[in-house]
């Protein structure tokens, strides 16, 4: 139990049964009133998102996950099957993927860490960093030098689009950071 001005954002915790994972937590502290805590929490089951106030005193149910460093297998609709070094199968739903999905692709060997509640798998974290190839950019604009020069690139495989520098050509292979969906580097 952990009372609910020592909250985080990244934390998860038990409200009214559900297990939500918290995305921001502000404590707050008026002369009158009793000092309170603003929560904005996201379901681990429905990602559906809410906002809450809590009292800061309010004791709140701290939830532990499991998690196992995975790989990806394949695509069996709906489900998306992730295996361990153990070779055994997890399967996640694709409505809990979200930007996961932009750089999941078939034979990738990025170790992925699935995240466990009560036995079922409910989310996929990707590592920080990830190195893809560039399946089509435009080429540079001789001249354009005008400061921070970007254009888009589509990623293979996904399809995915994301702003590069103009020195990238199409083929290379590029370091994204997957929290930002930025562009780090050239591989």
């Amino acid at each position: 139990m952990k009372l609910a001005q020592e909250v985080r954002a990244g934390n998860v915790i038990m409200v009214d049964g559900n297990p939500m994972i918290v995305q921001k937590a502000e404590y707050s502290k008026s002369g009158r009133n009793a000092a309170v805590v603003k929560m904005k929490l996201k379901s681990l089951l429905s990602n559906a998102g809410t906002e809450r106030v809590f009292r800061a005193d309010d004791r709140l149910d701290d939830v532990v996950l499991e998690h196992k460093d995975c790989t990806y297998s394949y695509f069996g609709d709906p489900f998306y099957v992730f295996m361990d070094e153990d070779f055994n199968q997890y399967e996640v739903d694709k409505e809990n993927m979200g930007d996961v999905l932009n750089y999941l692709v078939d034979g990738m060997e990025d170790v992925c860490q699935v995240t466990f509640y009560d036995g079922k798998a409910i989310s996929v974290e990707l590592p920080i960093s990830i190195v893809r190839e560039v399946e089509y950019t435009e080429p540079a604009v001789r001249g354009d030098t005008s400061g921070k020069v970007t254009k888009p690139a589509r990623l293979k495989g996904t399809g995915f689009t994301l702003s590069v520098p103009e020195f990238v050509k199409t083929g290379d292979k590029i370091e994204i950071d997957t929290r930002t969906n930025e562009f780090k580097k050239r591989v």
